[in-house]
């Protein structure tokens, strides 16, 4: 008896001796992602029981496979720890460039159709920031080019809300009485990073109000100071606006 209890506390020793160390590992596809596009982390560490994920942007996991995907573009350090229940953790890190969306923002005359330059562009996050005007919480600004256009860079997985102004002296045009009449004059829609985006921005030519000399464009956004010309339009023609398809998208490749 006392000759296998001598055994099997060797073999015992034996396989603790043995026990190997985890090693974190894992694949990455893909490994440039758009924002908003489905990743898959596929754990292929080994002598691993259990792991944990830091996904760089506030988002963990303890989860052996993980898909996950980022609103917002920029450089993201994603962290893997693999343990092994009686001790020892392995980690490895990878770096992630995330690719924003594209925007390409074309400003027409609502009822003629013309594009229009030098207008001043500001994307909103959200209705109600649009609903106040106040551009310290929007993107911007960005100014249409000659043909009325403007193509925005590194923008994040959601809606926008534009925002379209030009002023010369006391003329000039807003989309302020389309956004509020309805939603589709002014909401991008979502983003995705996979998708070149153009969005029709159609304004109405306006004059300012004149007790108001060349105020800030603040004041302007946030009192909404003008009177759109549309409302006679509008009444000439005895009916609402016409629906126009202001949105398009087609596949973006790196």
């Amino acid at each position: 008896m006392k000759r296998l209890l001598t055994i099997l506390t060797a073999l015992s020793l034996i396989a603790t001796g043995c026990q190997k160390d985890p090693i974190a590992n894992a694949n990455i596809t893909p490994f440039d992602p758009y924002v908003g596009e489905e990743i898959t982390f596929d754990n292929l560490s080994t002598n691993t029981d259990y792991t944990e994920w830091d996904m760089g942007d506030g988002a963990t996991s303890t989860a052996y496979n993980v898909k996950h995907s980022y609103v917002d573009p920029g450089t993201y350090t994603v962290t893997q720890r693999s343990f092994r229940d009686k001790g020892g953790m392995s980690s490895a890190s990878y770096m992630l460039e995330v690719t924003g969306s594209e925007l390409t923002i074309i400003v027409k005359e609502y009822w003629e159709e013309y594009v229009i330059p030098d207008v001043e562009i500001y994307l909103f996050y959200t209705l109600d920031d649009w609903d106040t005007g106040d551009v310290n919480l929007a993107v911007g600004p960005f100014y249409t080019d000659k043909y009325g256009e403007v193509t925005i860079s590194g923008l994040s997985y959601q809606n926008y809300y534009v925002d379209a102004y030009y002023r010369n002296g006391n003329e000039g045009y807003v989309n302020w009485d389309l956004g509020l009449e309805d939603v589709i004059w002014i909401d991008t829609k979502l983003l995705t990073g996979w998708e070149y985006h153009t969005f029709v921005a159609y304004v109405d030519a306006v004059l300012f109000d004149e007790k108001k000399s060349a105020p800030a464009v603040e004041e302007v956004r946030q009192g909404r100071t003008s009177h759109s010309l549309a409302a006679g339009q509008k009444k000439a023609t005895g009916q609402d606006r016409p629906i126009k398809e202001n949105k398009s998208t087609q596949p973006r490749e790196k």
